[in-house]
C-alpha cells in the first residue's frame, strides 16, 4: 500500500501531471473569458447586422424537435477564438525557443583590435 500510495505521490507532484493542472485551470479560467467575449461582444453585433434578432435563439422547428443552430455558431467562433489564442501562443513559445537554441554571435571586435592582428599578421609574413 506504501507503494502504491508513493507512486501515486510521485506521479501527481513531478513530471507534467501538475503542468497538466495547471494547464486546465488556466484553460477553464481563458474559457470564461472567451464565452464573454463571444456572448457579450461578438454576438450582440451579429444579431444587430441580423435586423436586432438574438443570433443564441436562431432555431429551426422539425415537429416537436428543435434545432438550435445560433447556440452551435456560437459554439464554433469560441472554438476558433480559442484556436487562434493557442496557435499564437505555440507560435511564441516555438520562437523563444529557437532563440534560445540558437548559440550566441561573438561579439564584433573593435576596429582598433582588428587593425593591430592585421598589423601582427604583416609582420608575421615578412
Amino acid at each position: 500500500m506504501k507503494k502504491l500510495i508513493a507512486e501515486f505521490k510521485e506521479f501527481a507532484v513531478h513530471g507534467n501531471a501538475l503542468e497538466l493542472a495547471v494547464g486546465v485551470i488556466i484553460g477553464a479560467a481563458f474559457k470564461a473569458i472567451v464565452d464573454s467575449v463571444v456572448n457579450d461582444i461578438l454576438m450582440p453585433i451579429v444579431g444587430i447586422l441580423l435586423g436586432g434578432k438574438d443570433f443564441s435563439k436562431l432555431a429551426l422547428t422539425v415537429g416537436d424537435a428543435k434545432i438550435v443552430y445560433g447556440s452551435f455558431i456560437q459554439q464554433v467562433i469560441n472554438f476558433l477564438i480559442v484556436a487562434v489564442f493557442l496557435f499564437a501562443v505555440v507560435k511564441a513559445a516555438n520562437a523563444f525557443k529557437r532563440k534560445k537554441d540558437e548559440p550566441e554571435e561573438e561579439p564584433q571586435k573593435a576596429e582598433d583590435v582588428k587593425l593591430l592582428e592585421e598589423i601582427l599578421a604583416e609582420i608575421k609574413n615578412k
